[in-house]
């Protein structure tokens, strides 16, 4: 038992040590992130929540693992002993803690939970800029509704096919070949996501956040933006045959780049918005197209 309980300490020693030089990986307890800055305003909260729920967890696994290596090692059989060990029916004051510390702790789990979601989740409308996101098998359509301007994708057809030398800006998990969508930094943004057909799912890995793009349904969210930087995203949700490569690109850029972006779009005679009537189209011209006949009728 004194050998054990040695180990133990020492092992919680190093485990405080070795914590103490842990990279910043481990500290974001293998979250996506980057040491000089979070990607969004939401960004931190959502890792520190992330990080304190787990190591909460970890606290208690290790104190179970410890009573149940206790139990075994203290009550084993012992040599020559043919006895029966004493038989405790009920155990009142212990049968109560099993109740109230399991009960507590996953009251202040919700608790926690709720208070990150509900701050995640909450949209104030004052937004600077305002972007409508459609879902559609399978890529995006960006209306950036402030600007009056769109951009739309296409598929990739063989993600598998993309190489390094294919990424934007080194970004892993990008492609020239998607879409991409342009946000303007320290600017709040209010995401509203529909579908142009089946449940889709829009995410960023590097926000930490994904919200379902429901048809017939709007989904809205907000974020402001703050590290300049490309980002991958994709559809979080099994939309059909191409659905991974229903991927695109974020570019969190300077409110000056991002206003060029939107005076390219426009110079593209991209301007307008595309709607949400159901088109398989994936290509610009067709989808320019399309938009144009609408907008004539």
């Amino acid at each position: 038992m004194r050998a054990s309980l040695r180990a133990t300490v020492i092992a919680g020693a190093v485990a405080v040590l070795a914590s103490g030089c842990a990279t910043d990986t481990v500290k974001r307890g293998y979250m996506p992130g980057y040491a000089d800055g979070e990607v969004t305003n939401k960004t931190g909260e959502l890792t520190h929540f992330w990080v304190g729920s787990w190591t909460a967890l970890l606290v208690v696994g290790v104190i179970v693992w410890g009573l149940m290596l206790w139990c075994f090692a203290a009550y084993r059989k012992r040599r020559d002993d043919d006895q029966l060990p004493v038989q405790t029916r009920y155990h009142v004051p212990l049968e109560i803690m099993y109740v109230i510390v399991p009960l507590a702790m996953i009251l202040a789990l919700f608790y926690h939970s709720d208070k990150v979601v509900t701050d995640v989740t909450t949209v104030k409308g004052d937004a600077d800029v305002h972007i409508q996101v459609i879902g559609k098998q399978w890529s995006w359509d960006f209306n950036y509704l402030d600007d009056d301007v769109y951009d739309t994708g296409q598929h990739l057809i063989d993600p598998g096919s993309q190489t390094a030398a294919d990424e934007v800006d080194g970004a892993p998990g990008t492609s020239t070949a998607l879409p991409t969508l342009y946000l303007p930094q320290g600017e709040k943004v209010q995401f509203i996501l529909d579908s142009r057909d089946v449940v889709h799912s829009f995410w960023v890995p590097a926000f930490l956040f994904k919200l379902d793009v429901i048809p017939g349904h709007t989904n809205s969210f907000e974020i402001v933006p703050e590290r300049i930087g490309t980002y991958a995203g994709k559809c979080a949700e099994l939309c059909g045959e191409w659905h991974s490569g229903m991927l695109f690109n974020v570019k969190v850029v300077s409110p000056a780049d991002y206003q060029a972006h939107m005076d390219k779009l426009r110079e593209a005679g991209q301007t307008g918005e595309l709607g949400l009537d159901l088109n398989r189209q994936q290509h610009p011209q067709a989808v320019g197209a399309a938009n144009t006949e609408e907008a004539a009728d």
